[in-house]
């Protein structure tokens, strides 16, 4: 089996949904995969012309009244045995987070004890919100979506960014709190 990039193997899995077109990728995109797989406009388009090119997907022009035409693309045979063989493949690695909290607070002995706390406050309240976001969409999925073939599926990996995401808050409010009794234990001395 030819190897491909995992961008390519994403858009293939998109073009399973009702998602043909560039621009309904990129809505995709932003709607479910980006909070765990980041995907960048430029890199569509180029991605979607290599995959009709390698013959893993088809184009077909679709006129709309008052619009441009918009080019719409079809998995062929190929595409899907590519995707299905691809799917069955072992994982290759665990991914390796980047996380800038984690860069900084490795270097926290440089800077003030106030200034961690508000980082780690800071970062904590944005796993909040990141947190309401996937118990929208979780709720969205649910209620709309719900009788799509893939929605189980979306909501298995939903679940995984809502229990990552509660690990990360909890693991917030520990550090914090060591934090706290380290500084009080370095004061009494």
């Amino acid at each position: 089996m030819k190897e491909y990039n995992h961008t390519t193997y994403a858009i293939l899995g998109i073009l399973t949904t009702t998602c043909k077109s560039g621009y309904a990728i990129k809505q995709f995109i932003d709607q479910s995969l980006n909070h765990f797989w980041k995907i960048s406009y430029g890199q569509i388009y180029p991605t979607l012309k290599f995959i009709e090119e390698e013959g893993l997907a088809t184009v077909k022009t679709a006129t709309q009244e008052g619009k441009p035409d918009r080019k719409e693309y079809f998995l062929t045979q190929k595409g899907k045995t590519t995707l299905k063989e691809w799917l069955k493949q072992p994982i290759e690695q665990i991914p390796v987070e980047r996380n800038e909290l984690l860069l900084k607070l490795f270097f926290g002995r440089h800077q003030s004890t106030a200034n961690t706390l508000n980082q780690l406050n800071d970062y904590q309240q944005k796993l909040k919100i990141t947190y309401q976001t996937y118990t929208n969409i979780e709720q969205m999925i649910t209620t709309n979506k719900h009788d799509q073939k893939d929605a189980t599926y979306w909501l298995f990996t939903l679940d995984y960014g809502k229990r990552v995401t509660q690990a990360a808050i909890e693991w917030c409010e520990a550090t914090t709190e060591q934090i706290k009794k380290v500084k009080d234990a370095s004061y009494s001395k």
